[in-house]
């Protein structure tokens, strides 16, 4: 009887044993259930991140070579690889390594992204200076023109024809946004979200009937939304007041004369896009006049 009572014991205690390695087991095995959803969950919102950054670096890409003129195989290259990452994405497992992997990947693809489009907006101000090759020419028919004018003065009208003759004057006025690097080094843009200034040039023509000496021209930059930038000061013109963004000032030596001035961001801001308006202003006189987008 009491062999009995020892056994039922012994195996009550067993039956207690094994129930709490049970429980035990059953709480593990539902945590780690959790746990693994849980990281799933993550890998897969992460993985859906990757996806729509390419997504975006694609949209860039097709921009910048639709609103190249020449076709610009690096451009094409590199979204196609672009594509080809997110296909590949598309079908990878959802696990830490692998989408490390292709984190590092998007990482140096958008490296490879910001020098391209910088190349791309380089290679299309230069060929915007290409086509404004004729200015040399134009350089020419300026000094004729005042050669000529110089020669049909007569009389009276001597004193009026050579006072206009020896006016200083402009060509091949043009403006464009620049990024500036640390070291001083200069970059054409397009875009002006990137543009930390805004970069006027000009050439004053040779005019042997212009006295030498320390001379001052009136630069004015309008934005799109009619403002003057710069400094916005005033000079009074008798019956005339104008609004101008710099003064620049220079030493004539009755030769061309190759200038360019400078327009910083309005503070606190970037600069707007659309049609920016350029005039320079001989005393109250506009001499020239140009214009160029920002996108």
């Amino acid at each position: 009887m009491e062999g009995s009572q020892k056994t039922n014991t012994g195996l009550k205690v067993g039956l207690g044993i094994l129930l709490v390695l049970f429980l035990g087991t059953a709480f593990y095995a539902s945590k780690l259930y959790t746990d693994n959803k849980e990281t799933e969950k993550t890998l897969v919102a992460e993985k859906q991140q990757v996806m729509n950054d390419l997504s975006n670096m694609t949209k860039l890409y097709d921009d910048a070579i639709a609103e190249s003129e020449i076709k610009n195989q690096d451009l094409i290259d590199a979204r196609d690889r672009i594509q080809g990452l997110m296909d590949s994405l598309k079908v990878s497992q959802n696990s830490v390594n692998s989408l490390w992997r292709y984190k590092k990947k998007f990482l140096a693809l958008q490296e490879e992204m910001e020098e391209l489009l910088e190349e791309n907006d380089r290679l299309k101000i230069e060929n915007e200076y290409l086509a404004t090759s004729l200015d040399s020419t134009q350089l020419q028919l300026a000094e004729r023109t005042m050669f000529t004018d110089s020669l049909l003065v007569q009389n009276t009208e001597l004193a009026n024809v050579v006072k206009d003759a020896a006016a200083l004057q402009t060509v091949g006025l043009k403006g464009m946004g620049v990024i500036e690097r640390s070291s001083g080094k200069q970059i054409p843009t397009e875009r002006a979200r990137r543009s930390d200034k805004i970069k006027v040039c000009f050439t004053v023509p040779k005019n042997t009937l212009t006295e030498a000496g320390d001379k001052e021209l009136y630069v004015q930059v309008i934005d799109p939304k009619n403002n003057v930038l710069g400094s916005n000061n005033q000079v009074q013109f008798e019956d005339q007041v104008l609004n101008y963004s710099l003064i620049s000032h220079f030493n004539y030596e009755n030769r061309n004369l190759n200038i360019c001035e400078y327009v910083s961001q309005p503070e606190d801001s970037k600069f707007e896009k659309g049609r920016y308006q350029i005039n320079v202003f001989n005393d109250k006189e506009m001499i020239s006049s140009s214009e160029f987008t920002l996108k």
